[in-house]
């Protein structure tokens, strides 16, 4: 597999490579549209890993909101800094 993913409470969320190249980028589409019909999903949330998304991996997000817009599921986008807010909300022992 080109893209990995987790299932959790209706919400597919579908990680990215951010150095995807051309010759996978059709591949990462696919997986993840099929992944969208095998579970049917409330929520996709795609992210993008690393700072400078290669142009194919932009590509396998403009193709996965297109497909998830024509079936009516909302697609969110997150990417590393999202990340790092997330573990930098997380509290801390004192």
């Amino acid at each position: 597999m080109v893209i990995s993913h987790v299932l959790t409470d209706g919400i597919l969320h579908v990680t990215l490579p951010c150095d995807l190249d051309v010759t996978h980028r059709a591949a990462a589409a696919l997986e993840t549209e099929t992944l969208v019909h095998a579970h049917r999903p409330r929520i996709v949330q795609l992210k993008l890993v690393g700072n400078h998304p290669s142009p194919a991996s932009l590509s396998a997000l403009a193709r996965a909101r297109r497909m998830c817009t024509s079936l009516g599921i909302p697609l969110t986008v997150v990417g590393p800094a999202a990340a790092q807010q997330d573990a930098s909300a997380e509290p801390t022992a004192a």
